[in-house]
């Protein structure tokens, strides 16, 4: 019988490569690349930072990354994610669902949810401390 840690909690989920990643890497402008990948995480994260980055209203900005959010979500579920657990920084197609908590995170703190601010902060930080620090910290 083989002995299992019952305290070591799930194992880290590890995203399968997203085919958007390759294409935003390329310079792909990332609504086109949402276009052609509306599940992709990486994609509505591209969009997200653009929006942020461009100048955009922190409401869009929160609603691309709200989005990529639950897209992740849908795809952790499909990767064996039952809700709490490591989702690694240092795994790359992780990236784009921490990206669009880490956006999400932000743009709620920018936009006075506060609630919603400290839920995803904490979450990203539950999820992968390398990514807070990276995207928050």
């Amino acid at each position: 019988m083989e002995h299992v840690d019952l305290m070591a909690g799930p194992p880290p989920t590890l995203l399968p490569e997203d085919p958007a990643a390759a294409e935003l890497a390329g310079g792909e402008a990332p609504a086109a690349v949402v276009r052609r990948h509306p599940a992709s995480p990486a994609a509505w994260a591209g969009l997200a930072d653009a929006g942020r980055d461009g100048g955009a209203d922190d409401v869009t900005v929160y609603a691309y990354a709200r989005v990529g959010y639950h897209r992740s979500l849908d795809l952790l579920r499909r990767n064996g994610w039952k809700g709490h657990g490591p989702v690694p920084w240092e795994h790359e197609p992780n990236r784009g669902f921490l990206r669009c908590l880490g956006v999400l995170a932000l743009s709620a703190r920018a936009i006075g949810e506060t609630d919603e601010w400290e839920r995803c902060s904490s979450f990203l930080r539950d999820s992968s401390p390398a990514a807070y620090d990276a995207l928050l910290g």
